[in-house]
């Protein structure tokens, strides 16, 4: 007898045993990911963000804001207010001036600005102008703001990204803490504005 006749078998056997082994390890993830896709199942409940996410792609245009052309991209705290800028909107405005003045040294890759579908009160829009010298000013079309069925009614703040996209969406009763961080880490993991 051969003695490498009858050791072939067992390192046959062998070499396949570590190819499927080899095989289970690159295409199993690939299969267990896509399964955990399609059926919804082992996705992790919780979140990094405070905010409502804003993940259809949209930009300003489908809240109904026309914004110049010439505007410095750069990150943005969008206050809209569809009824007028009541105590709500105001807060929300001022909340957006103390968050962009929180950035501390990266304030200056975002600002903040107001939509209004209304005219101010002169007495407001005089305040506005002299307490808040960079607040940009946009005018919102109330019909395509409240068409829009992913937008709730009253005042809402934004987090609008360089490019105008939407982002993440907070009401009026949103803690300013939370925008901060949310702002923060936007403005860590991106590499726009």
């Amino acid at each position: 007898m051969n003695p490498t006749f009858n050791s072939a078998p067992p390192q046959r056997r062998r070499g396949r045993l570590q190819l499927l082994l080899i095989l289970a390890v690159v295409i199993g993830p690939m299969l267990l990911a896509s399964a955990m896709y399609h059926f919804g199942f082992w996705v992790p409940q919780t979140r990094t963000y405070d905010g409502a996410l804003v993940a259809t792609g949209q930009g300003r245009d489908a809240l109904g804001i026309s914004t110049p052309v010439a505007a410095e991209p750069r990150w943005e705290l969008l206050v809209t207010a569809p009824q007028g800028c009541a105590e709500d909107c105001q807060q929300l405005v001022y909340l957006a001036r103390q968050i962009n003045i929180g950035l501390a040294r990266e304030a200056g890759r975002a600002g903040h600005a107001l939509a209004s579908a209304e005219p101010l009160a002169n007495d407001h829009d005089q305040r506005l102008q002299r307490e808040y010298p960079q607040l940009q000013r946009y005018s919102l079309d109330a019909t395509v703001y409240g068409a829009n069925p992913d937008v709730p009614t009253g005042p809402q703040l934004w987090i609008v990204d360089p490019h105008g996209n939407l982002v993440l969406r907070y009401d009026a009763k949103a803690d300013g803490k939370a925008i901060l961080d949310d702002l923060k880490y936007l403005l860590k993991i991106s590499q726009i504005g």
